[in-house]
């Protein structure tokens, strides 16, 4: 029985060849990643966005964005919502509050947070201008943030509708949706 041959090593020149083409392919897999920032449109929203509360308190208009991070609707819409935050940056707060975090739980209820995306639409002096409920196009997004910004009447799209506040229930002797008396 002969002995195998001892297994060849290396050269300078495989070693060299592998290496490079370790470098290449990692080079491809984050370009194709989204590049270092390889964060979602909607995880950068999150992170950049103001506390609900300074933003309805600081002069500029606002678009309050409930969501989910589960939220496929919420995933569709990012994209837009993102672009409008960049066009109108110093004129428009756009801020996300996710509702699976118990922190935003008293604004979920606040908000009569009922389905996901909903957006709820804020004049400069933080006075409700509406409600919207699904997901918005880029335009409609941009048609909303045009109407805040300029204070103009918000746009007549389907499923936009004004908001009423629990002082206009209780001066009609109405009950709200939640009560069950």
């Amino acid at each position: 029985m002969s002995a195998s041959p001892p297994p060849a090593s290396l050269g300078a020149f495989q070693k060299g060849l592998l290496l490079a083409v370790a470098f290449a392919l990692a080079l491809a897999l984050l370009v194709l990643r989204g590049g270092l920032q390889s964060e979602s449109p909607m995880e950068q929203l999150a992170r950049r966005s103001l506390d609900p509360d300074v933003a309805l308190s600081n002069g500029q208009p606002t678009l309050i964005e409930f969501y989910a991070d589960w939220c496929q609707a919420c995933r569709e819409m990012a994209p837009g919502m993102l672009s409008l935050e960049k066009s109108t940056r110093d004129r428009l707060d756009v801020v996300l509050v996710n509702v699976d975090n118990p922190r935003w739980l008293d604004l979920v209820d606040r908000y009569e947070v009922n389905g996901i995306p909903q957006l709820n639409l804020f004049a400069a002096d933080g006075q409700p201008r509406g409600r919207s409920i699904g997901v918005r196009s880029p335009q409609e997004l941009l048609a909303l943030g045009d109407a805040l910004i300029n204070g103009t009447p918000v746009p007549a799209l389907q499923g936009i509708g004004s908001t009423s506040t629990l002082e206009d229930l209780a001066s009609t002797n109405r009950t709200g949706p939640r009560s069950h008396g």
